[in-house]
């Protein structure tokens, strides 16, 4: 997890730097994260020693060295320096919101789904869990999780494949169907 502040200065380039310590490597040079401002870069993954880092490498991580040192002494395991950069906008955003699906487009989402439910190990559920979606936006995941006999945690899971597809968003609390979503939704109920 990285701090909103912190976020929001790589974006600004104010701060390209990030120091954890782990008891194994978390990222690898070249990887990403999404993030609530878009997708963030990692660019170089260093083994480094505390007593190594200066006071500008701890200010383009968003604090002070003696607050940094602290915050590293709390943990165990190697200290790594993490540079950053902003990589671009989450591109789930965009899709999210291509609501107008052609004939073709609207085919390969319902084989995709169809795809997602064969593979999955408790029967078909992509449309029911729309249908949820719809039903009840803005609500938390574990009750309407417990309503359909599911636990939290593999009913999020779910959640999160659909949201790949741009199909639906977070909120907070809950989830609300896309206007991708939405479409989709109306095409598979077409469907009956």
């Amino acid at each position: 997890m990285i701090p909103r502040a912190v976020l929001d200065g790589i974006v600004a380039g104010e701060l390209d730097l990030a120091f954890r310590r782990w008891t194994r490597r978390m990222h690898v040079p070249g990887g990403s994260q999404r993030t609530a401002v878009g997708v963030i870069s990692f660019d170089e993954v260093d083994l480094v020693d505390p007593g190594a880092i200066t006071e500008d490498e701890a200010r383009r991580s968003g604090l002070p060295l003696e607050q940094l040192l602290d915050r590293l002494s709390r943990k165990d395991g190697d200290v790594y320096r993490i540079r950053m950069s902003f990589a671009g906008d989450d591109e789930r955003v965009a899709l999210r919101e291509k609501s107008r699906l052609g004939p073709k487009q609207r085919a390969e989402m319902v084989a995709r789904l169809a795809a997602m439910d064969a593979r999955s190990k408790h029967g078909a559920w992509t449309r029911s869990h729309l249908e949820l979606i719809d039903a009840r936006p803005g609500e938390l995941a574990e009750t309407i999780a417990l309503d359909v006999g599911r636990t939290k945690l593999p009913f999020k899971a779910d959640i999160r494949r659909l949201k790949e597809l741009g199909l639906t968003e977070s909120l907070r609390p809950g989830y609300r169907l896309s206007p991708r979503g939405c479409a989709v939704l109306r095409h598979l109920r077409s469907l009956d």
